[in-house]
């Protein structure tokens, strides 16, 4: 499903060239868990956003599904993102003046048709649905500095399963949570994976790898033998 041909990706610093990716070739099945694990700088956030079509690689391949992903325009790009994937920030990623609901329809913006919400359809919207079953409910008018951090990333989980996507990328999503958030972040990405969705969680931390098919060791930009 997700495919990766001898990826890399420089940056010019003060130094010289830094490599956050090192000729990287890594192959996911549909419908697997993995756990990218590897210390801080070792290219896991690099790795996740040029998966997300985020961030444009130096040289190589990424593909989904047979779209290479770099060889579309950036339009099309955002749109297959949009329709594919959703992505789950460490810090969270909302937009501090919408509320609960606002934030969670803005993954829809891109989507066709993007999704409005109706308070009089709520028990039928699809957005209320999931706002409903990550324990939101009483939190749906709030903005995020009225939130836990265990509510701001149950929004931004909310947020990322919106538009139904075949893959959940997730940087970090448990590094700001304390261990009971933490365990219910992850699963909620657990029963996604068990309905057949495709998960990515990079991270440093242990607890994801108990939810893990497959586990990726990374360092210094290229991918390790356990």
């Amino acid at each position: 499903m997700v495919r990766l041909e001898k990826v890399v990706k420089t940056y010019q610093t003060h130094r010289g060239v830094c490599k956050a990716l090192n000729e990287v070739t890594l192959s996911i099945e549909k419908g697997q868990f993995v756990v990218i694990c590897g210390p801080s700088g070792s290219g896991k956030t690099t790795l996740l956003m040029t998966i997300a079509a985020m961030l444009r690689p130096t040289s190589g391949i990424v593909s989904i599904e047979g779209h290479n992903l770099y060889a579309q325009t950036a339009r099309a790009r955002a749109r297959f993102r949009a329709q594919n994937i959703g992505f789950v920030f460490q810090e969270f990623a909302l937009v501090p003046y919408l509320n609960v609901v606002e934030n969670i329809l803005l993954a829809g913006s891109l989507a066709v048709p993007a999704p409005v919400f109706r308070q009089e359809n709520a028990g039928t919207d699809p957005a209320y649905e999931l706002i409903e079953k990550l324990g939101l409910t009483d939190r749906i008018y709030h903005k995020p500095s009225q939130l836990s951090a265990g509510e701001k990333q149950r929004t931004a989980i909310a947020r990322a399963l919106l538009n139904r996507p075949k893959i959940i990328l997730a940087d970090e999503p448990t590094g700001n949570l304390d261990p009971d958030n933490a365990a219910a972040v992850l699963g909620y990405m657990d029963e996604f994976h068990r309905q057949g969705g495709t998960v990515i969680v990079a991270t440093h931390g242990p607890a994801a790898k108990d939810f893990a098919d497959r586990v990726v060791y990374l360092r210094n930009g290229k991918i390790q033998s356990p």
